[in-house]
């Protein structure tokens, strides 16, 4: 049986990590190549980083802020925010990166998907998805999720599977930084989906909340951040907890 993955995840704005509830009130939470160090020291199995305001603002993502925190890393390095081209994933893979989150260009372009699919790989190509329930209806949202869509998130998940994804990171925006638990529900009927792994992300506040995403919500890794950040939850304690609840995790 595969490890399920924690993921500690740097929202990257103006250079600095920041935190917030349901995609809004952000608060700074440090240097993100000082986290960046210390997640590879506790066991982080990945790290993820998105630069938050990168499409919003037009620009491309901090490849030198990649770069120096790739340096610091002996794990796998996943970098969103902004990215819209086959030369943007270039970039961020020659600045460090081992795989590459695409969004909202992926929404608007979804031949893009098959392309960097073409080009790189699908084990580097992560398509992320902000979603949030809409008159009882998961919505894609874009640009960090300031633009709702009418797309269904579970239609999109099986196209985006189908032009070649290797993974996806669903971020419910409902349950972000609300410390609640992840959105179970969906992301089970995600993973009957699709056959590619899940990244459940949104709604982490205790170490139950792990243990229920991987048991109920059948995601093949979990995301957070506050909860890393501010050391409410401690990486090896929390590996600790979901091997005696017999998940497999790497220890």
């Amino acid at each position: 049986m595969l490890t399920k993955r924690i993921i500690p995840c740097l929202d990257i704005k103006d250079g600095r990590t920041v935190k917030g509830i349901n995609f809004v009130d952000l608060r700074d939470a440090g240097d993100p190549v000082e986290l960046a160090q210390r997640y590879a020291e506790e066991g982080a199995d990945e790290l993820v980083f998105l630069d938050i305001s990168a499409t919003e603002q037009k620009r491309k993502t901090l490849a030198d802020l990649v770069y120096r925190v790739a340096e610091k890393l002996n794990i796998p390095f996943t970098v969103g925010g902004g990215i819209s081209s086959v030369e943007d994933v270039d970039a961020m893979l020659k600045n460090g990166a081992d795989k590459v989150s695409v969004n909202s260009a992926a929404v608007r372009n979804p031949q893009l998907i098959n392309d960097l699919v073409a080009k790189f790989g699908s084990q580097c190509i992560v398509v992320a998805i902000d979603a949030k329930q809409v008159e009882g209806q998961w919505k894609v949202h874009l640009v960090g999720g300031k633009v709702p869509t009418e797309l269904n998130l579970f239609e999109w998940a099986k196209e985006v599977e189908k032009r070649g994804a290797g993974e996806i990171l669903f971020t419910s925006m409902d349950h972000d930084g609300t410390k609640n638990g992840f959105a179970n529900e969906a992301l089970a009927k995600l993973s009957e989906l699709v056959n590619i792994p899940i990244i459940a992300s949104g709604g982490a506040g205790v170490t139950t909340h792990f243990t229920d995403t991987f048991q109920k919500g059948k995601a093949d890794a979990a995301l957070a951040a506050s909860v890393f950040h501010f050391k409410e939850i401690e990486i090896k304690d929390l590996k600790q907890e979901l091997k005696k609840e017999g998940i497999p995790v790497r220890l």
